[in-house]
């Protein structure tokens, strides 16, 4: 991590092509938590982006106030794709492949590796990241087309990507350990316990499971559901079955998390 530079929009058009985009107070704040290196950042209002994180998060304080160059505003929009009502944006080195690898081939696992396979919604993608990080999963595995990295399923994520494992791999890449596929014609979720070196797998949101992910599943399993509702959404689906993992075996005390916080425009988030 580096001080604030005196020509920050320099540094940023010679970083950006490179970096992953953090777009917002609470994706800088997520990736300053876990280690993330970041050689720029921004704000329009370095006071109000500091009064943020004594509210919310005064852990970060120190390394922010130290990061942040302020800009004035149409030079801030001219590096973000859509501005984010914090007015705080960063670009931040993204982890080796090769890292990101070693930790999701690592074993034995304390917690499953999620598969998203060949999702197509940018925002469920992050959803879903965000999710896994704050049930501690191993990973993130997606399948097909969607990088996972992209700017807009990194600000669904709200830069918690640098508190897993996130990398886009084959199903025959896929990391080992006993392949739990949802699927309506599974076995019901709740009869079911789920290992902790679990691969949970969640098809896309359209077509389901594919065919290469299904001849890989060991078991299907199937989330309740009232009759004639067809599905649930996919990011709901992983919350569900991250939950029944986390609540079915001793040593998985997450903590407790303080909830929303407080909103600070319509996309505080």
């Amino acid at each position: 991590m580096t001080a604030a530079v005196s020509d920050p929009l320099a540094r940023w058009r010679r970083l950006a092509a490179d970096a992953v985009l953090l777009d917002g107070f609470h994706a800088v704040k997520h990736a300053l938590r876990f280690g993330a290196d970041l050689p720029v950042a921004v704000a329009v209002d370095r006071r109000a982006a500091l009064a943020l994180a004594d509210d919310l998060a005064p852990d970060v304080r120190a390394p922010l106030d130290a990061l942040l160059s302020e800009v004035p505003e149409a030079v801030y929009a001219s590096l973000v794709a859509r501005p984010h009502p914090t007015g705080v944006a960063a670009l931040a080195v993204r982890p080796a492949r090769e890292a990101n690898l070693r930790a999701l081939a690592r074993t034995p696992r304390t917690a499953p590796v999620v598969v998203l396979d060949e999702p197509r919604n940018l925002g469920n993608a992050g959803a879903v990241i965000r999710l896994a990080a704050g049930f501690g999963a191993a990973g993130v595995v997606t399948t097909g087309t969607l990088d996972p990295w992209h700017p807009t399923v990194v600000r669904g994520g709200a830069g918690l990507h640098f508190a897993t494992a996130v990398e886009r791999l084959t199903v025959a890449e896929l990391p080992a350990g006993p392949v739990f596929a949802l699927d309506p014609e599974g076995e019901d979720l709740r009869d079911v316990k789920l290992p902790d070196d679990a691969v949970l797998a969640f098809g896309s949101e359209r077509s389901g499971l594919s065919d290469a992910l299904r001849a890989r599943a060991d078991r299907l399993l199937a989330l309740p559901m009232r009759p004639q509702v067809s599905s649930y959404n996919l990011a709901t689906s992983v919350a569900m079955t991250l939950y029944h993992w986390s609540a079915s075996g001793p040593g998985r005390d997450l903590g407790v998390g303080r909830g929303p916080e407080p909103s600070r425009g319509p996309e505080a988030d």
